[in-house]
Formats: C-alpha cells, sequence, structure tokens
C-alpha cells in the first residue's frame, strides 16, 4: 500500500481583530497639554463604545434630553436675558441647544466644554459648545488647546482659549475664556471621569452579545467549524489563494469557519471535510445579555423605565412617574445646577445682568393628572399643603403647560 505523504499544513482562521477598544496609537508625548488617557484617545474609545452599545448610547441620550428640559425660562422683564435664551450665539441655537450639548459631553465623556464670546465693551454675549474630543488641557493648566485631530497633533493648527474666569483677546477683537466641566474622580486631576466608568465591561458584552447575533444571522445560522481541505499547493502564496476561494464558497460569513489545507498525494483519495462545532449556549448568551443590560442601567445610576426597557411587559405610568420623580431629585436637578452655575455667573460678569431666575423648564414624560384640575386639586391630590383660595393656586393645569410651551418657542 502506498503511503500518505503529508508535507505541510497551512492553517488559515477567518476571525477579524476585535476594534472594539482597540483604539490609540502609541503614547503621546508633549509638553504642550496634559494627555487625556494613557494614548491621548480615550475620548475616542468612549465615543466608540456610545456608538456600538445600544443600551448605553439610549442612556447618555435620555439623560442628556432630561438634564436639558423642555427649555429655559427667565424674568420676563429682563429682555436681555430673554434674548440669549432665545439666541444663544449667531448660529442661532437656543440655550437650550448648547446645553443639550453640554449635557450629552458630560454624560458621555464626563467632561464638557463651553465657550464664552464678548468685545472689550462687554456689548455681547456668546455661548458656543465645543466638541469635548477636541479639548485637552494645557500644560499650564490656565488654557484649553483645541484640535481637529489629535492623532496627528500639530501646535501651528491648535487654538489656545484661557479658562474661565481669564479672558483673552483674538485676532478678531472679541475676548473668549472656556469653561470646563468635569465629574470629580479621586486621582484625577485634568479630566473628569464618566460615571459610567464601573460600567466599560458590561458595555462591551453588551455589544459583544449583539454583534453575535448579528454574525449568526448572516451565517443563516449555519455551524460553526473545522473546513479541513485537501489539496497539493507549491507555495504559502498559493495555500492563501485556495482558503480565499474556499472562504467565499463555504463560509458564508468571516469568522464562523477555520480552514486547514494540508498537501497530499494527488493520487490518494480526498479526505476533505467539514467538522461542525456545535453549541448549546443560546440560553447562557440571552441571560449574558439581559445581565449586561442591567448593570449598565446601574452604572448611570439611572432608572430602566427611563430608558424604555421595561415597556415590553406594559406601559405603567406610574412607575415612569415615580422614577422620574427619583432621578429628578437625584440626578437631574444636581447637573442641571452645575451646567447653569458657571452661566448665571458669566452672565453676571459680562452682561452684568442678575440671572438668578434663569431656569430649566423641567416637564415628566407622561402625565398622571388630567389638564382640567387646578394647581390646588393637583398639590391636593399629591398630598401637598394647598388652598383653594390662593390665586396662584386656581390656574388649571392645561394653562400651566401652555406658558411652559410659550416659554420655550
Amino acid at each position: 500500500m502506498q503511503k500518505e505523504q503529508r508535507h505541510r499544513t497551512t492553517v488559515g482562521i477567518t476571525a477579524r481583530t476585535d476594534p472594539y477598544m482597540t483604539v490609540g496609537t502609541g503614547q503621546v508625548q508633549n509638553d504642550k497639554f496634559w494627555r487625556w488617557g494613557d494614548d491621548n484617545l480615550f475620548p475616542c474609545a468612549l465615543a466608540l463604545m456610545a456608538r456600538r452599545s445600544t443600551t448605553h448610547r439610549r442612556i447618555i441620550n435620555d439623560k442628556a434630553d432630561y438634564i436639558s428640559g423642555k427649555g429655559v425660562v427667565c424674568d420676563e422683564n429682563r429682555p436681555r436675558l430673554k434674548s440669549l435664551i432665545e439666541r444663544a450665539n449667531p448660529r442661532n441655537e437656543t440655550l437650550r441647544q448648547v446645553l443639550n450639548k453640554l449635557a450629552f459631553d458630560k454624560a458621555l465623556f464626563g467632561n464638557a466644554f463651553l465657550e464664552a464670546v464678548t468685545d472689550p465693551q462687554h456689548s455681547f454675549l456668546a455661548l458656543y459648545h465645543q466638541d469635548a474630543s477636541r479639548c485637552r488641557v494645557a500644560r499650564d493648566e490656565r488654557h484649553i488647546l483645541l484640535h481637529h485631530d489629535w492623532t496627528a497633533f500639530n501646535p501651528a493648527e491648535a487654538e489656545t482659549l484661557p479658562l474661565y474666569p481669564l479672558f483673552e483677546e483674538r485676532p478678531d477683537g472679541t475676548l473668549r475664556t472656556m469653561i470646563h466641566y468635569k465629574d470629580y474622580e479621586p486621582m484625577f486631576t485634568h479630566y473628569g471621569v464618566p460615571p459610567y466608568i464601573a460600567g466599560f465591561g458590561v458595555s462591551a458584552i453588551a455589544y459583544k452579545t449583539d454583534r453575535w447575533n448579528i454574525s449568526r444571522l448572516d451565517n443563516s445560522f449555519q455551524l460553526s467549524g473545522v473546513l479541513l481541505l485537501d489539496s497539493a499547493v507549491d507555495n504559502e502564496a498559493e495555500a492563501e489563494k485556495i482558503m480565499r476561494l474556499a472562504e467565499q464558497k463555504f463560509a458564508g460569513n468571516p469568522g464562523q469557519v477555520m480552514f486547514v489545507i494540508r498537501d497530499g498525494d494527488e493520487n490518494l483519495k480526498d479526505n476533505s471535510r467539514f467538522i461542525p462545532i456545535s453549541s448549546q449556549n443560546e440560553g447562557d448568551w440571552q441571560a449574558l445579555h439581559q445581565q449586561a443590560v442591567s448593570d449598565i442601567v446601574v452604572a448611570h445610576s439611572w432608572f430602566r423605565t427611563l430608558s424604555g426597557l421595561d415597556y415590553a411587559g406594559g406601559f405603567n405610568a406610574d412607575r415612569i412617574l415615580h422614577e422620574y420623580e427619583v432621578a429628578l431629585n437625584t440626578v437631574i436637578l444636581g447637573e442641571q445646577a452645575e451646567l447653569l452655575e458657571p452661566i448665571r455667573e458669566a452672565i453676571a460678569a459680562v452682561l452684568g445682568e442678575d440671572a438668578s431666575s434663569l431656569e430649566i423648564v423641567n416637564r415628566p414624560p407622561t402625565r398622571s393628572k388630567p389638564i382640567y384640575m387646578k394647581v390646588w386639586e393637583a398639590r391636593k391630590a399629591d398630598g401637598l399643603d394647598y388652598d383653594p383660595e390662593d390665586e396662584r393656586q386656581q390656574a388649571f393645569l392645561s394653562e400651566i403647560t401652555k406658558y411652559n410651551i410659550r416659554s420655550i418657542e
């Protein structure tokens, strides 16, 4: 009997490197700014995570919307304040739109940057949101550097703005400053840390379990396995070509099949075959995904119903209202105060206006009381002090709602 000849085995694996957390180009050393993360590209990693994890992104979006509220109101007798609310900058953005971007950056990065612009006469004040991923703290800790691409930093292309309360004159004659919002974290001095720092791992799990299901769907739920090919090849390039051709014909989706190409005698019987790798862990994957989603909500210090996670069991308006009240008093009001405090201070310093009446309008996502109730009746229903003879409490809830809508339009 003629012996079977085996000279070389070529192994090809179609799995691709997971780019989920592979962000960065190595250490970035510079004496002009403080690095944001080991490679100075930590914001890029956070942004990538938010784009790939569904629940994680939904919570960030919702927190930004709730924190920026339904609009901003102030004392009707302060026209300069009203003008700033309606037009915060020459881009025709309202103050609410600027606050929404700041709240989004702060929820995503743990940092947010607001640029304030005026002139030497302090005749106006304009407020601009600056993308936090473009900003870095300068080495002197008194300035912020803005650059469009931190993977290829060029000092000549960077813009430098002072940190509030310092104002510096720009070539166009304006005075500009930068307000830096950051979430406190021990051991971090120059940048804040996002509140979901403990949820990095579970955000990655939720993304990867989603990707696993997409991979199964793209592969028509075919079994993964090893495709063993008998083929005589003269060089590695030919082996690679055979593997790619087999991949196109048999694999269905990269990452599902491992190819093993073996050299043999052409006169021998072809022993090519597919060895399936069966798995019975679908239930484990589902439980893992559900646990990851729950952990993401906890890491964000947020609430399931406000993230749209419990609607499958029915729409419970009472639970939504209760969780909104808790969120309002534990998260939303505190974040709003943090955003508005330096803005009020800048308005007073630049325009000389009393901005204490500047407030964000908060409204629950659903109503539990009919709009034809009067204020004193609603307060009575909530167990609060009420006075039917008080003129202010004689208004209908519908009138208060209309007032709020007019205030933010």
